[in-house]
């Protein structure tokens, strides 16, 4: 990630095409040390490749990946419910409250 962040940079910087000494140099100006390997393969990803494009073509996938619609369900149920459940768990403290000063035999204030 470390890798495309810094290409990415070196792309809205008018560099339209990084090598990958661009990249190292970038990541070695913060201090981070550039992985052959990775630096490589990303290299021949986007070789030849629009950067603009491949941004546009992300953005398209991203808006067809769900998110932010399973809480919908839940909150309605919890609403519906929600007073009852209240009302249980200050009754459930209570309880707990009452048996931990009885279980030591005495307070922690006394």
């Amino acid at each position: 990630m470390k890798h495309l962040a810094a290409y990415l940079l070196l792309g809205l910087a008018g560099n339209t095409s990084p090598s990958a000494e661009d990249i190292k140099a970038v990541l070695s100006s913060v201090g981070i040390d550039a992985d052959e390997e990775r630096l490589t393969k990303l290299i021949a990803e986007l070789e030849g490749k629009d950067l603009q494009q491949l941004i546009a073509e992300g953005a398209t996938k991203l808006a067809s990946v769900p998110s932010g619609g399973a809480g919908a369900p839940a909150a309605a149920g919890a609403a519906a419910g929600g007073a009852a459940a209240a009302e249980e768990k200050v009754e459930e403290k209570e309880e707990e409250k009452e048996e931990s000063d009885e279980d030591m035999g005495f307070g922690l204030f006394d």
